[in-house]
Protein backbone atom coordinates (compact mmCIF):
# COMPACT_ATOMS: atom_id res chain seq x y z
CA UNK A 1 0.00 0.00 0.00
CA UNK A 2 1.35 3.44 -1.12
CA UNK A 3 1.92 5.85 1.51
CA UNK A 4 3.46 9.53 1.86
CA UNK A 5 7.26 9.97 2.38
CA UNK A 6 9.77 12.60 2.68
CA UNK A 7 12.59 13.40 0.41
CA UNK A 8 14.78 16.29 -0.18
CA UNK A 9 15.73 17.36 -3.39
CA UNK A 10 18.76 19.76 -3.58
CA UNK A 11 17.82 21.00 0.12
CA UNK A 12 14.29 21.37 -0.29
CA UNK A 13 12.15 18.92 1.27
CA UNK A 14 9.09 17.00 -0.89
CA UNK A 15 6.55 15.19 -0.05
CA UNK A 16 5.64 12.04 -2.00
CA UNK A 17 3.60 8.92 -2.64
CA UNK A 18 5.92 6.23 -2.20
CA UNK A 19 6.77 4.53 -5.41
CA UNK A 20 6.46 7.91 -7.22
CA UNK A 21 9.31 8.56 -9.83
CA UNK A 22 11.48 11.45 -8.74
CA UNK A 23 11.16 12.58 -12.16
CA UNK A 24 7.45 13.00 -11.21
CA UNK A 25 8.13 14.44 -7.55
CA UNK A 26 10.53 16.78 -8.62
CA UNK A 27 8.11 18.25 -11.28
CA UNK A 28 5.49 18.34 -9.07
CA UNK A 29 7.74 20.62 -6.65
CA UNK A 30 8.84 22.65 -9.32
CA UNK A 31 12.54 21.14 -9.91
CA UNK A 32 13.23 20.85 -13.21
CA UNK A 33 15.22 17.80 -14.31
CA UNK A 34 16.37 16.98 -17.66
CA UNK A 35 14.82 14.06 -20.05
CA UNK A 36 15.28 13.35 -23.55
CA UNK A 37 13.69 9.49 -23.31
CA UNK A 38 11.05 10.12 -20.81
CA UNK A 39 7.68 10.87 -21.96
CA UNK A 40 4.29 11.31 -19.96
CA UNK A 41 1.67 8.23 -19.67
CA UNK A 42 4.30 6.32 -20.96
CA UNK A 43 6.33 3.94 -18.90
CA UNK A 44 9.90 4.72 -18.43
CA UNK A 45 13.11 3.00 -19.56
CA UNK A 46 16.08 5.09 -18.60
CA UNK A 47 17.62 5.06 -21.90
CA UNK A 48 18.90 8.54 -21.88
CA UNK A 49 20.62 8.78 -18.81
CA UNK A 50 20.70 12.70 -18.72
CA UNK A 51 17.77 12.78 -16.20
CA UNK A 52 20.77 11.12 -13.87
CA UNK A 53 20.95 12.40 -10.07
CA UNK A 54 23.03 11.17 -7.20
CA UNK A 55 20.64 9.23 -4.62
CA UNK A 56 22.07 9.10 -1.01
CA UNK A 57 25.52 9.41 -2.71
CA UNK A 58 24.50 6.92 -5.75
CA UNK A 59 23.95 7.76 -9.82
CA UNK A 60 20.58 6.81 -10.25
CA UNK A 61 18.20 7.29 -13.30
CA UNK A 62 15.07 9.68 -11.95
CA UNK A 63 12.81 8.30 -14.35
CA UNK A 64 12.93 4.80 -12.78
CA UNK A 65 13.95 5.37 -9.80
CA UNK A 66 10.77 5.25 -7.21
CA UNK A 67 10.95 7.50 -4.13
CA UNK A 68 11.38 6.14 -0.21
CA UNK A 69 11.65 7.73 2.92
CA UNK A 70 14.43 10.04 3.52
CA UNK A 71 15.72 9.91 0.27
CA UNK A 72 18.32 12.56 -0.30
CA UNK A 73 18.50 13.60 -3.92
CA UNK A 74 21.20 16.12 -5.81
CA UNK A 75 20.47 17.24 -9.04
CA UNK A 76 22.65 20.08 -9.34
CA UNK A 77 25.97 19.17 -8.13
CA UNK A 78 28.99 19.62 -10.60
CA UNK A 79 29.56 16.42 -11.31
CA UNK A 80 25.75 15.80 -12.09
CA UNK A 81 25.87 18.79 -14.96
CA UNK A 82 29.22 17.48 -16.33
CA UNK A 83 27.24 13.92 -16.83
CA UNK A 84 24.64 15.75 -18.82
CA UNK A 85 26.62 18.00 -20.57
CA UNK A 86 29.33 15.30 -21.60
CA UNK A 87 25.98 13.04 -22.79
CA UNK A 88 24.35 15.93 -24.60
CA UNK A 89 27.67 16.16 -26.34
CA UNK A 90 27.82 12.64 -27.26
CA UNK A 91 24.25 12.43 -29.16
CA UNK A 92 25.51 15.79 -31.16
CA UNK A 93 28.71 13.99 -32.19
CA UNK A 94 27.08 10.35 -32.79
CA UNK A 95 24.53 11.92 -35.31
CA UNK A 96 24.30 14.02 -38.12
CA UNK A 97 22.61 17.16 -36.63
CA UNK A 98 22.34 20.08 -38.92
CA UNK A 99 20.39 22.18 -36.63
CA UNK A 100 19.90 25.81 -38.76
CA UNK A 101 18.44 23.83 -41.51
CA UNK A 102 15.91 21.20 -39.17
CA UNK A 103 12.16 21.30 -39.24
CA UNK A 104 11.97 20.78 -35.27
CA UNK A 105 15.00 23.90 -34.66
CA UNK A 106 13.27 25.92 -32.20
CA UNK A 107 10.98 23.23 -31.17
CA UNK A 108 14.16 20.70 -30.32
CA UNK A 109 14.42 19.03 -26.73
CA UNK A 110 18.41 18.23 -27.66
CA UNK A 111 19.13 21.75 -28.96
CA UNK A 112 17.22 23.35 -25.89
CA UNK A 113 19.19 21.44 -23.43
CA UNK A 114 22.40 22.32 -25.68
CA UNK A 115 21.60 25.98 -25.09
CA UNK A 116 20.70 24.97 -21.48
CA UNK A 117 23.69 23.22 -20.58
CA UNK A 118 26.13 25.69 -22.88
CA UNK A 119 27.31 23.38 -25.22
CA UNK A 120 30.08 25.15 -27.32
CA UNK A 121 31.97 22.72 -29.23
CA UNK A 122 31.99 18.93 -28.38
CA UNK A 123 35.11 17.78 -26.67
CA UNK A 124 34.62 14.62 -28.56
CA UNK A 125 35.50 13.98 -32.39
CA UNK A 126 32.32 13.68 -34.63
CA UNK A 127 31.94 10.71 -36.04
CA UNK A 128 29.67 11.69 -39.15
CA UNK A 129 27.80 8.48 -39.78
CA UNK A 130 26.52 7.42 -42.89
CA UNK A 131 22.78 7.31 -42.53
CA UNK A 132 19.95 7.23 -45.43
CA UNK A 133 16.52 8.88 -44.68
CA UNK A 134 13.47 6.64 -44.94
CA UNK A 135 10.83 8.34 -46.60
CA UNK A 136 9.27 4.79 -47.90
CA UNK A 137 6.04 5.43 -45.66
CA UNK A 138 3.24 7.32 -46.86
CA UNK A 139 2.87 9.80 -44.07
CA UNK A 140 6.17 9.76 -42.61
CA UNK A 141 9.99 10.53 -43.07
CA UNK A 142 11.95 8.78 -40.47
CA UNK A 143 15.58 10.92 -40.64
CA UNK A 144 18.26 8.31 -39.18
CA UNK A 145 20.55 10.84 -38.77
CA UNK A 146 18.68 13.32 -35.85
CA UNK A 147 17.16 9.86 -34.06
CA UNK A 148 18.76 9.77 -31.26
CA UNK A 149 17.42 6.16 -30.33
CA UNK A 150 15.39 7.45 -27.31
CA UNK A 151 12.44 4.74 -27.71
CA UNK A 152 9.88 7.62 -27.51
CA UNK A 153 8.31 5.94 -30.49
CA UNK A 154 8.53 2.84 -29.97
CA UNK A 155 6.72 3.11 -26.46
CA UNK A 156 4.05 5.56 -27.48
CA UNK A 157 3.01 4.80 -30.65
CA UNK A 158 0.55 1.84 -31.27
CA UNK A 159 -1.80 0.64 -33.86
CA UNK A 160 -5.51 -0.05 -33.21
CA UNK A 161 -4.60 -3.82 -32.06
CA UNK A 162 -1.97 -2.65 -29.83
CA UNK A 163 0.80 -3.87 -32.10
CA UNK A 164 4.14 -0.80 -31.92
CA UNK A 165 4.78 0.52 -34.94
CA UNK A 166 8.12 1.34 -34.67
CA UNK A 167 11.00 -1.09 -33.52
CA UNK A 168 14.98 -1.58 -33.49
CA UNK A 169 16.67 -2.83 -36.77
CA UNK A 170 20.38 -4.44 -37.00
CA UNK A 171 22.45 -4.25 -33.80
CA UNK A 172 25.56 -2.66 -32.27
CA UNK A 173 26.47 0.45 -33.09
CA UNK A 174 24.54 0.04 -36.54
CA UNK A 175 21.49 0.02 -34.89
CA UNK A 176 18.06 2.01 -35.94
CA UNK A 177 14.84 2.82 -35.30
CA UNK A 178 12.46 1.74 -38.63
CA UNK A 179 8.79 1.72 -39.26
CA UNK A 180 6.84 -1.62 -39.63
CA UNK A 181 6.61 -1.48 -43.22
CA UNK A 182 3.67 -3.45 -43.25
CA UNK A 183 1.85 -2.13 -40.09
CA UNK A 184 3.23 1.34 -40.70
CA UNK A 185 1.48 1.41 -44.31
CA UNK A 186 -2.15 2.10 -42.82
CA UNK A 187 -0.61 4.77 -40.66
CA UNK A 188 -3.40 7.59 -39.82
CA UNK A 189 -2.53 11.29 -40.21
CA UNK A 190 -3.48 11.71 -36.48
CA UNK A 191 -0.92 9.12 -35.72
CA UNK A 192 1.65 10.18 -37.45
CA UNK A 193 1.64 13.74 -36.46
CA UNK A 194 1.93 12.10 -32.82
CA UNK A 195 4.75 10.46 -33.92
CA UNK A 196 6.14 13.59 -34.74
CA UNK A 197 4.70 15.03 -31.88
CA UNK A 198 6.60 12.58 -29.44
CA UNK A 199 10.20 12.69 -30.67
CA UNK A 200 11.99 15.00 -28.74
CA UNK A 201 14.05 16.00 -32.27
CA UNK A 202 13.28 16.28 -36.31
CA UNK A 203 13.77 12.38 -36.63
CA UNK A 204 9.94 11.98 -37.66
CA UNK A 205 8.56 14.40 -40.01
CA UNK A 206 5.03 14.17 -41.52
CA UNK A 207 5.07 14.71 -45.16
CA UNK A 208 4.66 17.92 -46.85
CA UNK A 209 4.32 19.66 -43.38
CA UNK A 210 7.43 21.98 -43.67
CA UNK A 211 7.91 24.97 -41.30
CA UNK A 212 4.67 25.45 -38.80
CA UNK A 213 5.76 28.15 -36.87
CA UNK A 214 8.12 30.73 -37.91
CA UNK A 215 11.36 31.14 -36.27
CA UNK A 216 11.46 33.42 -33.08
CA UNK A 217 8.11 32.11 -32.31
CA UNK A 218 8.67 28.25 -31.84
CA UNK A 219 8.60 26.48 -28.43
CA UNK A 220 12.37 27.27 -26.86
CA UNK A 221 13.09 30.38 -28.95
CA UNK A 222 10.56 32.00 -26.45
CA UNK A 223 11.86 30.78 -22.95
CA UNK A 224 14.65 27.73 -22.26
CA UNK A 225 13.74 24.21 -21.46
CA UNK A 226 12.68 23.30 -17.87
CA UNK A 227 11.32 27.10 -17.32
CA UNK A 228 7.40 25.39 -17.66
CA UNK A 229 8.32 23.27 -14.15
CA UNK A 230 10.40 25.90 -12.59
CA UNK A 231 7.87 28.91 -12.85
CA UNK A 232 5.37 26.09 -10.55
Amino acid sequence: MSHVVKITIDGVECMATSGQYIIDVAKENGIYIPTLCNYPGVKPKGSCRICTVKVNGRMMTACTTPVSENMEIDNTSGDIVELRKAIIELLFIEGNHFCPACEKSGNCELQALAYRYSMMVPRFPYTFPQRQVDAQNPKLVKDQNRCILCKRCIRAIHDADGRAIFAYHKRGNKVEICLDPKIGKNLSDELAQKAMDVCPVGALLVKEKGFDQPIGERKYDKEPIGSDIEKL
